[in-house]
């Protein structure tokens, strides 16, 4: 198994679980057991989108991740993997670092082109 494509699951992993936790730890400070306001510009929001979007792209990409890791992965593979990891980091920075969803940022931009990128050549190298 090749380390890079563990490392970049294991940043996956780190990014779901730790966005799952910052959302319970703020909804225990807040007293808000379930739900949030659809408001973009509150943090909660925020944590919310950014742990359902990682939840939707990291599952896959893990498991893209590991079976091509298994099988002596190219230097080009393994680049799209560390891009595809990238991208989902920085699309998470892109939807809770700047002050509102409403408005779109580089860093969600980038990082939603380089998922759908990456994630699409990838899929496409399971078929060499």
């Amino acid at each position: 198994m090749d380390r890079i494509a563990l490392a970049c699951v294991a940043v996956l992993g780190l990014l779901l679980f730790g966005l799952g936790a910052s959302i319970s730890m703020l909804r225990f400070r807040e007293g808000v057991l379930s739900g949030c306001a659809p408001d973009p510009a509150r943090l909660l929001h925020k944590l919310v989108r950014a742990h359902a979007n990682t939840a939707e792209y990291a599952p896959f990409l893990a498991v893209l991740f590991l079976y091509l890791g298994a099988h002596s992965p190219s230097p080009a593979t393994l680049a799209l993997v560390v891009a595809a990891t990238v991208s989902r980091c920085l699309l998470v920075v892109g939807l809770i670092a700047f002050p509102t969803m409403a408005k779109p940022n580089p860093a969600r931009f980038l990082g939603a082109i380089g998922t759908y990128a990456a994630g699409i050549a990838l899929s496409f190298a399971l078929l060499r």
